[in-house]
Protein backbone atom coordinates (compact mmCIF):
# COMPACT_ATOMS: atom_id res chain seq x y z
CA UNK A 1 0.00 0.00 0.00
CA UNK A 2 2.13 2.72 -1.18
CA UNK A 3 -0.02 5.82 -0.24
CA UNK A 4 0.74 4.27 3.69
CA UNK A 5 3.81 6.79 3.57
CA UNK A 6 1.71 9.76 2.68
CA UNK A 7 -0.95 9.60 4.89
CA UNK A 8 -0.61 11.08 8.15
CA UNK A 9 0.29 9.31 11.75
CA UNK A 10 -3.09 9.11 12.58
CA UNK A 11 -4.71 7.55 10.36
CA UNK A 12 -2.21 5.17 9.77
CA UNK A 13 -2.74 4.51 13.65
CA UNK A 14 -6.48 4.25 12.79
CA UNK A 15 -5.89 1.94 9.96
CA UNK A 16 -3.47 -0.31 11.81
CA UNK A 17 -5.96 -0.70 14.88
CA UNK A 18 -8.64 -1.64 12.57
CA UNK A 19 -6.38 -5.12 11.77
CA UNK A 20 -5.79 -4.63 15.77
CA UNK A 21 -9.43 -4.62 16.62
CA UNK A 22 -10.61 -7.16 14.43
CA UNK A 23 -8.19 -9.73 15.27
CA UNK A 24 -8.78 -8.96 18.52
CA UNK A 25 -12.54 -9.99 18.04
CA UNK A 26 -11.93 -13.15 15.61
CA UNK A 27 -9.55 -14.58 18.17
CA UNK A 28 -12.26 -13.98 21.42
CA UNK A 29 -14.84 -15.73 19.16
CA UNK A 30 -12.92 -18.80 18.88
CA UNK A 31 -10.79 -18.53 15.71
CA UNK A 32 -6.90 -17.75 16.27
CA UNK A 33 -6.32 -18.78 12.81
CA UNK A 34 -8.06 -16.19 11.50
CA UNK A 35 -7.18 -13.44 14.59
CA UNK A 36 -3.65 -14.63 13.67
CA UNK A 37 -2.51 -12.22 10.17
CA UNK A 38 -4.54 -9.41 11.74
CA UNK A 39 -2.80 -9.18 14.82
CA UNK A 40 0.54 -9.57 13.14
CA UNK A 41 0.02 -6.62 11.26
CA UNK A 42 1.38 -3.94 13.11
CA UNK A 43 4.61 -5.89 13.03
CA UNK A 44 4.58 -7.34 9.63
CA UNK A 45 7.29 -6.50 7.22
CA UNK A 46 4.79 -5.63 4.64
CA UNK A 47 3.66 -3.11 6.20
CA UNK A 48 6.81 -1.58 7.25
CA UNK A 49 5.67 1.87 5.96
CA UNK A 50 2.42 2.42 7.86
CA UNK A 51 4.88 2.44 11.00
CA UNK A 52 6.94 5.27 10.45
CA UNK A 53 7.03 7.66 12.90
CA UNK A 54 5.17 5.71 15.92
CA UNK A 55 7.49 4.58 18.03
CA UNK A 56 7.99 7.57 19.49
CA UNK A 57 3.66 7.69 19.98
CA UNK A 58 4.54 4.67 22.39
CA UNK A 59 4.29 1.42 20.04
CA UNK A 60 5.59 -1.33 21.71
CA UNK A 61 6.02 -3.82 18.40
CA UNK A 62 7.40 -7.23 20.71
CA UNK A 63 3.84 -7.10 22.42
CA UNK A 64 2.32 -8.09 18.90
CA UNK A 65 5.59 -10.14 18.13
CA UNK A 66 4.40 -12.53 21.23
CA UNK A 67 0.98 -12.52 20.44
CA UNK A 68 1.63 -13.96 17.14
CA UNK A 69 4.13 -16.46 18.03
CA UNK A 70 1.49 -17.57 20.87
CA UNK A 71 -0.83 -17.66 18.31
CA UNK A 72 1.80 -19.78 16.10
CA UNK A 73 2.32 -21.96 18.45
CA UNK A 74 -1.24 -23.01 19.36
CA UNK A 75 -1.35 -21.46 23.24
CA UNK A 76 -4.42 -21.84 25.01
CA UNK A 77 -6.70 -19.17 25.06
CA UNK A 78 -5.94 -18.35 29.23
CA UNK A 79 -2.58 -17.74 27.98
CA UNK A 80 -2.78 -15.88 25.27
CA UNK A 81 -5.47 -13.08 27.10
CA UNK A 82 -3.25 -10.94 28.86
CA UNK A 83 -1.20 -10.76 26.19
CA UNK A 84 -4.00 -9.45 24.08
CA UNK A 85 -5.00 -7.42 26.58
CA UNK A 86 -1.42 -5.59 25.99
CA UNK A 87 -2.10 -5.78 22.39
CA UNK A 88 -5.19 -3.78 22.97
CA UNK A 89 -3.73 -1.43 25.57
CA UNK A 90 -0.58 -0.13 23.56
CA UNK A 91 -2.88 0.57 20.37
CA UNK A 92 -5.26 2.88 22.25
CA UNK A 93 -2.49 4.76 23.35
CA UNK A 94 -1.21 5.28 19.47
CA UNK A 95 -4.65 6.32 19.37
CA UNK A 96 -4.69 8.66 22.00
CA UNK A 97 -1.26 9.96 21.30
CA UNK A 98 -1.02 10.12 17.16
CA UNK A 99 -4.27 12.93 18.09
CA UNK A 100 -5.64 14.17 14.38
CA UNK A 101 -9.22 15.36 13.85
CA UNK A 102 -11.78 12.64 14.67
CA UNK A 103 -14.06 13.93 11.73
CA UNK A 104 -11.00 13.55 9.42
CA UNK A 105 -10.12 10.23 10.55
CA UNK A 106 -13.56 8.79 10.76
CA UNK A 107 -14.19 9.77 6.96
CA UNK A 108 -10.93 8.15 5.88
CA UNK A 109 -11.77 4.41 7.97
CA UNK A 110 -15.90 5.11 6.30
CA UNK A 111 -13.92 5.05 2.43
CA UNK A 112 -11.57 2.26 3.86
CA UNK A 113 -14.46 0.63 4.54
CA UNK A 114 -16.56 0.68 1.62
CA UNK A 115 -13.42 -0.16 -0.30
CA UNK A 116 -12.34 -3.29 1.77
CA UNK A 117 -15.80 -4.27 1.78
CA UNK A 118 -16.01 -4.14 -1.57
CA UNK A 119 -13.25 -6.49 -2.23
CA UNK A 120 -14.49 -9.00 0.79
CA UNK A 121 -18.09 -9.47 -0.18
CA UNK A 122 -19.38 -10.09 -3.98
CA UNK A 123 -22.33 -11.76 -5.12
CA UNK A 124 -23.76 -12.38 -1.57
CA UNK A 125 -20.48 -14.24 -0.67
CA UNK A 126 -17.53 -13.64 1.25
CA UNK A 127 -14.61 -13.77 -1.34
CA UNK A 128 -11.97 -12.25 0.50
CA UNK A 129 -12.69 -12.87 4.77
CA UNK A 130 -9.81 -10.91 5.47
CA UNK A 131 -11.05 -7.10 3.89
CA UNK A 132 -14.43 -8.76 4.98
CA UNK A 133 -12.66 -8.45 8.47
CA UNK A 134 -10.81 -5.58 8.33
CA UNK A 135 -14.19 -3.54 7.32
CA UNK A 136 -15.41 -4.45 10.72
CA UNK A 137 -12.09 -3.41 12.39
CA UNK A 138 -12.00 0.30 10.69
CA UNK A 139 -16.56 0.31 11.77
CA UNK A 140 -15.53 -0.33 15.26
CA UNK A 141 -12.68 1.91 15.54
CA UNK A 142 -14.44 4.70 14.06
CA UNK A 143 -17.39 4.12 16.44
CA UNK A 144 -14.74 4.23 19.62
CA UNK A 145 -13.27 7.38 18.10
CA UNK A 146 -16.46 8.88 17.86
CA UNK A 147 -17.90 8.01 21.54
CA UNK A 148 -14.94 9.87 22.63
CA UNK A 149 -15.40 13.24 21.14
CA UNK A 150 -15.97 15.88 24.02
CA UNK A 151 -18.39 18.73 23.39
CA UNK A 152 -20.48 17.91 20.43
CA UNK A 153 -23.38 16.65 19.51
CA UNK A 154 -22.26 13.02 18.63
CA UNK A 155 -25.82 11.24 19.02
CA UNK A 156 -26.16 10.96 15.19
CA UNK A 157 -23.15 9.70 14.40
CA UNK A 158 -22.66 7.36 17.42
CA UNK A 159 -26.10 5.52 16.57
CA UNK A 160 -25.04 5.47 12.49
CA UNK A 161 -22.01 3.85 13.24
CA UNK A 162 -23.27 1.69 15.79
CA UNK A 163 -25.96 0.27 13.00
CA UNK A 164 -22.77 -0.20 11.09
CA UNK A 165 -21.04 -2.12 13.29
CA UNK A 166 -24.51 -4.37 13.81
CA UNK A 167 -24.03 -5.47 10.26
CA UNK A 168 -21.16 -7.86 10.96
CA UNK A 169 -22.82 -10.79 13.20
CA UNK A 170 -22.30 -10.02 16.97
CA UNK A 171 -19.79 -12.64 17.74
CA UNK A 172 -17.42 -11.55 15.30
CA UNK A 173 -16.94 -11.18 11.41
CA UNK A 174 -15.73 -15.06 11.14
CA UNK A 175 -15.11 -16.23 7.26
CA UNK A 176 -17.63 -18.28 7.32
CA UNK A 177 -20.85 -15.53 7.78
CA UNK A 178 -23.33 -14.54 6.10
CA UNK A 179 -22.81 -11.52 4.57
CA UNK A 180 -24.47 -8.13 4.51
CA UNK A 181 -24.72 -6.75 0.89
CA UNK A 182 -22.57 -4.52 -0.06
CA UNK A 183 -25.20 -1.66 -1.07
CA UNK A 184 -26.44 -1.85 2.57
CA UNK A 185 -22.93 -1.59 3.90
CA UNK A 186 -22.17 1.73 1.78
CA UNK A 187 -25.52 3.16 2.65
CA UNK A 188 -25.02 2.96 6.14
CA UNK A 189 -21.25 4.49 5.81
CA UNK A 190 -22.88 7.01 3.93
CA UNK A 191 -24.66 7.77 7.01
CA UNK A 192 -22.16 8.05 9.10
CA UNK A 193 -20.14 10.59 6.26
CA UNK A 194 -23.54 12.70 6.42
CA UNK A 195 -23.56 12.71 10.27
CA UNK A 196 -20.03 14.28 10.55
CA UNK A 197 -21.20 17.40 9.96
CA UNK A 198 -22.68 18.06 13.23
CA UNK A 199 -19.24 17.56 14.80
CA UNK A 200 -16.96 20.14 12.17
Amino acid sequence: MGEMETLPVEKRVAFMSGHVVAGLKLFRAGAPDQAAKHLLHPVSETHQAERAGIDKLGFKGEIFETVSKALDEGKPATEVEPMLKQAEENINLLQKNAGGDPADIILYLMATVDEEYEIGVKMGKITDPGEYQDAYGFSVVALRIAKQIKGKNTKNLVSSLEALVKLWPENGPLADSKPTSVERVTNHTAKVVASLDSIK
